[in-house]
């Protein structure tokens, strides 16, 4: 028997690597992307604050609501802060899916004056990622356009069903503050994670 030539052996082509160099360089694509997604949404979150607090200052000075820009569908309305983590955010006037991408919102069935309860919104992922660092005792200040000041304490933390729970404007003098849960998801679950306050009385 004949051996053939080496030369003239034809080899199978290797279809892995070239597989794996494109899956690789999709895998780091995407990673880019999402990288890039995270930065714009946080750096949107921070630009939209500094033009809110410009608002804020304004509404404050002439006593009637002022919008960051002239095509927002809400307005600020109140200025919530944490005096133990440094955090201050301007509150918009409605949680809707367009306003929480600017800011905090108040849920507009709760109260915003002090007098009865208060519920604000905001994403895990940029305004309220502090929610996570609060702890029993924390003082929340609630500082409304019309000049209102109201202190609140923080009484404990709830994570809750959004489909199955409802907040009861009539539950009293309180605060909740409001985001999605966990904190670390990747996508929107049916999980809320609450922050729960009572009204300090000085």
């Amino acid at each position: 028997m004949t051996e053939m030539p080496i030369s003239s052996v034809r080899k199978r082509p290797d279809w892995t690597a070239p597989a794996g160099a494109v899956l690789t360089a999709l895998l780091i694509a995407l990673g880019g992307w999402q990288l890039g997604h995270g930065l714009y949404i946080k750096a949107k979150a921070q630009l939209a604050q500094m033009l809110l607090d410009s608002a804020w200052e304004d509404s404050l000075r002439t006593g009637t609501p002022h919008k960051a820009w002239a095509w927002a569908d809400a307005w600020p309305v109140a200025q919530l802060s944490v005096p133990r983590l440094e955090i201050s955010e301007i509150v918009l006037s409605n949680a809707s899916g367009e306003a929480l991408a600017f800011g905090p919102g108040h849920m507009s069935a709760t109260d915003l004056s002090g007098k009865g309860l208060s519920a604000i919104a905001g994403h895990r992922d940029t305004h309220f990622s502090f929610l996570k660092e609060l702890r029993s005792g924390d003082r929340i200040v609630l500082t409304t356009l019309e000049g209102g000041r109201t202190v609140y304490s923080v009484t404990g933390t709830q994570v809750v069903d959004a489909a199955t729970t409802t907040l009861d404007p009539a539950a009293g003098n309180g605060l909740v503050l409001v985001t999605c849960y966990p904190f670390d998801a990747v996508a929107r679950g049916s999980l809320r994670y609450l922050v729960i306050a009572k009204q300090v009385i000085s």
